[in-house]
């Protein structure tokens, strides 16, 4: 099958790839740019394991064409990965706090869930459990019961404020 040369935007960095026309977003991240932290879980797009970010937006790559993705001079799409989300090549409060709290048991789905709140803290800073368990509705995982992983997430929740509060007292000092 003939390749087409698109530019896909991951991660702050523009890559040119050649890609059949049928080749997944997954499978353009995993293969050709050796970003494997988006897991292929479910072949059927029910289990958010191949979650990334699509202009802040949490999708299924396993579900997109990578060339419906491409950056071009009409558009300019951003694809962020679980990779995309460490700070100065430190781990992000959200990355931290699933190790702190044992939020990742296998850690086979953790990049989905980690991506799916990622975008959901981007949109609202401090959610009720109730949103929490709506946006990871779309995410399983077989191992947890899943307690851990909300002790993460409002663990990161309270990092994140506290660093807010930090950098906002670090400016009035100014």
């Amino acid at each position: 099958m003939k390749k087409t040369l698109i530019t896909l935007r991951v991660n702050g960095r523009a890559h040119e790839i050649a890609v059949e026309p049928s080749k997944l977003l997954l499978d353009a991240l995993r293969q050709d740019l050796g970003l494997t932290g988006s897991k292929r879980g479910c072949d059927d797009s029910s289990c958010g394991a191949c979650t990334v970010q699509l202009d802040g937006v949490p999708v299924l790559s396993c579900a997109l064409l990578a060339a419906s993705c491409q950056s071009d001079e009409d558009e300019r799409h951003e694809i962020t990965t679980v990779e995309g989300l460490a700070e100065h090549g430190a781990l992000a409060a959200l990355q931290k706090a699933y190790g702190d709290w044992g939020g990742a048991q296998c850690g086979y789905c953790t990049p989905g869930f980690m991506m799916t709140v990622d975008a959901l803290l981007a949109e609202n800073p401090d959610p009720s459990e109730d949103e929490i368990r709506h946006a990871l509705s779309g995410n399983l995982c077989r191992c947890t019961g899943y307690s851990q992983m909300y002790q993460a997430i409002r663990a990161a929740i309270v990092a994140e404020r506290k660093g807010r509060a930090g950098e906002m007292a670090a400016r009035e000092v100014k």
